[in-house]
């Protein structure tokens, strides 16, 4: 795994999420539930434990006046955490590229000028933040043929929807003393 600074991080998810309607963003974790965790960083509850960079793009939206967690819909743990199912590490690699545009989809891939070597080596600087021994989960449900992967040469999405969108597919990374959120939206 890449060794991995703010910096680094920084410029991997900034790059990566440019063009992306995301919410991407690290709290602590304090539970042993961490769907408790999750929840306050969809909230806005809780800043970054690292102060690294975090990307909102509903802080612009007026629909967001007086509701932190759009375009989060209000759920309580119990609704949340059957949606989100664990995948394997090289999935959730797959998953951050494909979380670049609307769609989920590696095709996406194409809207950049770097190679896809290139992109992946940016995924897996955002990876390492959160060590070897990270568990992975997402609201997707492009199941692949073997237990806890995802199969992005599936031409349909499947999804279980958190937001207020119509799509919206994230990435719950989940550490001893972290939770990384990636989610992206769009509305069609």
């Amino acid at each position: 795994m890449p060794s991995v600074d703010q910096t680094s991080w920084d410029t991997a998810v900034r790059h990566l999420y440019r063009d992306a309607y995301a919410y991407i963003a690290t709290g602590p974790r304090r539970h042993e539930d961490w769907t408790l965790d999750v929840l306050a960083v969809m909230a806005r509850a809780v800043s970054d434990p690292q102060g690294w960079a975090r990307l909102d793009d509903a802080e612009r939206d007026p629909e967001r006046v007086g509701n932190p967690t759009w375009p989060f819909a209000v759920h309580p743990p119990e609704y949340v955490a059957p949606r989100l199912k664990e995948i394997d590490r090289d999935s959730a690699e797959n998953l951050l590229l494909a979380l670049t545009e609307a769609g989920c989809t590696l095709d996406n891939l194409r809207y950049f000028d770097e190679s896809e070597d290139e992109l992946r080596a940016m995924a897996r600087t955002v990876l390492a933040r959160y060590g070897n021994e990270a568990t992975y989960h997402t609201n997707v449900s492009k199941t692949g043929s073997a237990p806890g992967t995802l199969d992005f040469t599936l031409q349909s999405l499947g999804y279980n929807p958190l937001s207020v969108f119509t799509e919206d597919c994230g990435l719950v990374i989940v550490s001893d003393t972290e939770i990384g959120l990636f989610w992206t939206f769009a509305d069609y």
